[in-house]
């Protein structure tokens, strides 16, 4: 039996393949979700993938988390940095919250250092790509062991 995971994805996540490849790789939207549903499978969890550039719907979404007690990886791509709605509607996810980033935020402009989300998150993996996704997984089945 497999542990669900709500795999949320931030603004502009779904254009990949029309961003700076040499910041998000080279993967496509479509791409990137199979990739994550195929590591998903590997570690024994069935992968709820979404993505909105809308930021009350990530909101809900998390709100659905915290009320089903659903575990969630999340990439709040450029909400990471300002969206203290989604900060706040996170702390409510009493269940394990990974925050991934594809890119390394750390190793970029200025305003990308601060993220409001990493406070509630119970760790933080960028800049490994798609692989940021796989980590967090194996993250979270040792959470969750």
């Amino acid at each position: 039996m497999s542990v669900k995971v709500l795999v949320l994805n931030g603004p502009n996540l779904g254009r990949l393949d029309i961003r700076d490849s040499s910041i998000y790789g080279d993967m496509n939207y479509p791409e990137l979700v199979s990739h994550i549903e195929s590591a998903a499978k590997t570690h024994g969890f069935e992968a709820d993938i979404r993505q909105s550039n809308d930021e009350s719907e990530i909101i809900g979404w998390l709100h659905e988390a915290a009320d089903t007690n659903v575990p969630v990886i999340i990439n709040p791509a450029a909400f990471t940095h300002y969206s203290y709605a989604i900060r706040d509607a996170a702390e409510l996810v009493k269940s394990p919250l990974i925050e991934v980033h594809l890119s390394n935020p750390l190793a970029r402009e200025e305003f990308r250092h601060t993220s409001v989300i990493s406070g509630v998150a119970n760790g933080t993996i960028g800049g490994f790509g798609p692989n940021s996704y796989i980590l967090a997984l194996i993250a979270l089945k040792a959470l969750l062991a």
